[in-house]
C-alpha cells in the first residue's frame, strides 16, 4: 500500500479503514472524505522495432546489463498510443510509424498497469538523458523475461512464431552467442 501519511485535502494524518471490503487509507474528517485507493497507475511500453531489430534501452538508473521496453507514465488527456508515441520520441527521438497494441500486464510490484505496443519506427536514435544506452537485437535473439514488459515481449515472439524462451530477469533478455 501507498505511503501516504497525510490527507492532500485538508492535511489530517490519515487513518486505516476497511472501505469497500479492503483496508484503506482514508482521512478521519467526515467533511472531507478523502479516501487514498491506491489504484494502479497506467503505464506505457514500446516493444520498438527499427530496421528489422528490436531496440531495448537501459535506464540511467540501473545497473549495467539491464535492458528493457521503452516505457513511461500515461499523461492527462493522452490516449495510450498516443502516450507510447510520445515516450518512443522523448526517449529515442524516433518516430513510430506503425502501432499495434500487444496487450495489457500487471506489474503488481510497482503497482502498475502495462499497456505495451509494438511500434515499427523510423529516424536517427538519439537517446534522452533518462537513459544510457541501448542495443539493437535481432528478433530471433529475443528472450522475455517474467515479469511486467517482460510478457509483452513473449506475445509478440509468439505472434511471429519465434521460439520463446524465458530468462530470470531483463538483465539476460538477449541469447548468448
Amino acid at each position: 500500500m501507498s505511503e501516504h501519511q497525510y490527507c492532500p485535502r485538508c492535511a489530517s494524518p490519515l487513518d486505516m479503514r476497511e472501505i469497500a471490503g479492503r483496508v484503506r487509507r482514508a482521512c478521519p474528517d467526515a467533511l472531507c472524505g478523502f479516501v487514498h485507493w491506491d489504484n494502479p497507475l497506467p503505464v506505457v511500453a514500446g516493444l520498438v522495432e527499427y530496421r528489422g531489430q528490436i531496440l531495448l534501452a537501459r535506464n540511467a538508473a540501473w545497473t549495467e546489463g539491464m535492458f528493457a521496453l521503452i516505457t513511461g507514465f500515461l499523461e492527462r488527456d493522452e490516449t495510450p498510443e498516443d502516450g507510447i508515441r510520445r515516450e518512443i520520441k522523448e526517449e529515442t527521438n524516433l518516430d513510430a510509424r506503425a502501432i499495434s497494441l500487444l496487450g495489457v500486464y500487471e506489474f503488481m510490484r510497482k503497482n502498475e498497469l502495462i499497456i505495451a505496443y509494438h511500434a515499427v519506427c523510423d529516424g536517427d536514435i538519439a537517446l534522452s538523458e533518462e537513459l544510457a544506452e541501448y542495443r539493437l537485437v535481432a528478433p530471433e535473439r529475443l528472450r522475455p523475461w517474467r515479469a511486467g514488459t517482460g510478457h509483452a515481449v513473449a506475445e509478440w515472439l509468439r505472434r511471429r512464431s519465434l521460439p520463446i524462451e524465458y530468462v530470470d530477469s531483463a538483465r539476460l533478455s538477449i541469447a548468448a552467442d
